[in-house]
């Protein structure tokens, strides 16, 4: 089976930026390739994570689009495959429990002096200097902190009622295991199966028009105008935006924007040609099947799966 990772584009510039990373990998079970374009932000707000050898049986892939900035993103990519792991529903086989958990977990790991200084380290220059230093301060067991597991220990700090960051990101993630297929989606990021040929969606977008989303919303005294959630955000569903979750009497999966991914299982078999992950940047500007026509194609004359990407957003 082929694995695509792929990233569109994400204040805009005068002319593009189109200079693009790209990375390819397999192992035993399946090959991938990866690529990614900055565009026309100003800055490059997408993120991805690839491990093909999760464990000895499993693979994750996943992409992560930010909005407001780079932070969330980079974070999810650092962060939310770790927490896959880490989950003890994991290690009883239940992938779907620990990735649902792992997304909420995000949320909950970016608040408080750790929180902001993680974030901060992930920043630009300027922010990144400052997280180092409140670590080698604030932080327990900075010196040895090689020798423990990392359990997200309370920090007291400067930061210590940071209720996490304005900034937010998709997350779309997809976990092999043998022959099953886990996608996970929170956002307008999206995962396409090709199966002889034929696109299919293994995800919903997240916008605020939909009846699920637009009630959620709602019900926990939001509005929606202009197609955008309290007029400024133009997705339903997010890690991080936290300005939406504020709500102290609903939990998580019910505040204005939610965190919670939808999950969708699939059995993979003989007819499946390969999985596209992608933001919404190549959705605005393809169909599902347009891309998986396109990747056919290439495929033709191109068994690099990077390249196909490269063309593809050239």
């Amino acid at each position: 089976m082929n694995w695509h990772i792929q990233e569109g584009m994400g204040i805009y510039l005068s002319t593009p930026k189109t200079e693009k990373f790209s990375e390819d990998g397999e192992n035993g079970r399946l090959r991938y390739g990866l690529s990614s374009m900055q565009g026309w932000r100003a800055t490059m707000e997408d993120a991805h994570a690839a491990y093909p050898d999760l464990d000895g049986t499993t693979s994750f892939f996943g992409v992560y689009d930010g909005h407001g900035g780079k932070v969330v993103a980079k974070f999810c990519a650092k962060y939310l495959h770790q927490q896959v792991l880490k989950h003890e529903a994991y290690a009883s086989g239940d992938i779907s429990t620990s990735v649902q958990k792992a997304f909420f977990r995000m949320d909950e790991m970016m608040r408080g002096q750790r929180g902001w200084r993680e974030l901060a380290i992930l920043g630009d220059k300027i922010n990144k200097f400052t997280g180092m230093i409140e670590g080698l301060i604030w932080s327990p067991r900075s010196g040895d902190a090689n020798d423990h597991v990392d359990n997200w220990a309370f920090e007291e700090g400067p930061h210590s009622d940071f209720s996490g960051p304005t900034s937010g990101s998709t997350a779309c993630v997809a976990v092999i295991r043998n022959n099953q297929l886990l996608v996970a989606n929170a956002g307008d990021s999206r995962c396409v199966i090709s199966r002889k040929g034929q696109a299919y969606n293994l995800s919903r977008d997240h916008k605020p028009e939909l009846e699920a989303e637009r009630e959620r919303i709602l019900k926990a005294g939001g509005f929606i105008h202009a197609g955008r959630v309290n007029g400024s955000l133009n997705l339903a569903r997010a890690i991080g935006d936290m300005e939406f979750k504020q709500n102290k009497f609903l939990p998580a999966e019910k505040q204005i924007v939610t965190a919670s991914p939808d999950i969708n299982i699939v059995e993979l078999c003989d007819d499946d040609d390969f999985i596209v992950l992608a933001c919404d940047g190549i959705w605005d500007c393809m169909s599902s099947q347009q891309l998986v026509d396109f990747v056919h194609e290439q495929l033709n004359s191109e068994s690099k799966l990077s390249t196909v990407l490269f063309n593809n957003l050239t």
